[in-house]
């Protein structure tokens, strides 16, 4: 399990806080998505997360110890990020991957260390670049491998930072299953950053609302309402059932009332997601 308590972080102390109290907990085996607009401080909120920004205040709780008391090396060991622009060694897909070992490797990688690289290359669908330099892939492709390398360290937290956002209809939905499958297996807590809510409805099982500074909201599908999203992103928006499926709708210059018994009520939210997983 992973707490995050009280974080508080402004880049500038002359300037507002970027983050003011922030606090959640992801459980194991759970994917939770981190929402809100744009400068709502949710890039901000992994780098404190992962010690890349210094909270002013706050806690990070990985199985009850504290991260920010870590080694650099206990902290890739529990901790794995994949930010949003990540540079590229010139180097193999598999080489490149098996960076992600690094925090284990005493001398040289070890058969299991190859063995968990050949793993997740084939989970990820990546067998035909295994080879191939990083520096010739696609950006989509090179996003691909640089969240294998993070699985690769094989976590109890994964980070990652709109990690579809350069990826094809597809390929978004086979890397979010993927990682889905992967925490289950693995029991690992993982927070993604998104902003397509059709998507972080569909493959998240909570979802931290960020506004102004503060989490506006955080729950399960409890939380995934037209208020609730209107209130964050100014939109309105209808959620409803296409085969067994939530879809959020966007209906920018429309009021949206929400009746009890409708197909965007939480209840059946939770009873159509029931259904699809």
């Amino acid at each position: 399990m992973v707490e995050v308590r009280n974080m508080t972080f402004a880049y500038d102390k002359t300037t507002r806080n970027i983050l003011e109290d922030v606090s959640f907990d992801i459980q194991r085996n759970e994917c939770i998505a981190i929402l809100g607009n744009n400068g709502a401080g949710k890039s901000t909120l992994l780098k404190c997360i992962d010690r890349i920004c210094p909270a002013e205040k706050g806690v990070v709780l990985v199985d009850s110890q504290n991260a920010y008391k870590m080694s650099r090396t206990e902290m890739a060991q529990n901790i794995a990020y994949v930010p949003q622009i990540s540079t590229y060694a010139n180097m193999t897909v598999f080489d490149s991957i098996l960076l992600g070992r690094k925090p284990y490797i005493k001398w040289d990688a070890t058969t299991e260390d190859r063995e968990i690289v050949s793993d997740i290359i084939h989970k990820m669908k990546l067998d035909s670049f295994a080879l191939r330099t990083v520096s010739q892939l696609s950006g989509g492709e090179a996003q691909k491998v640089m969240l294998a390398r993070a699985l690769a360290q094989q976590p109890k937290l994964l980070l990652l930072d709109e990690p579809t956002s350069n990826l094809d209809p597809r390929n978004q939905h086979e890397v979010l299953q993927t990682v889905k499958k992967i925490a289950q297996e693995n029991n690992i807590c993982v927070a993604i950053i998104i902003h397509d809510l059709n998507l972080a409805i569909r493959y998240c099982d909570r979802f931290v609302f960020l506004k102004d500074s503060r989490v506006f909201s955080y729950g399960g599908l409890d939380t995934m309402t037209p208020e609730n999203i209107e209130a964050v992103y100014q939109m309105h928006v209808h959620i409803i059932d296409y085969m067994g499926i939530p879809v959020i709708v966007p209906f920018p210059d429309e009021k949206v009332t929400v009746k009890s018994g409708e197909t965007n009520s939480p209840e059946n939210l939770c009873g159509i997601m029931a259904r699809v997983r």
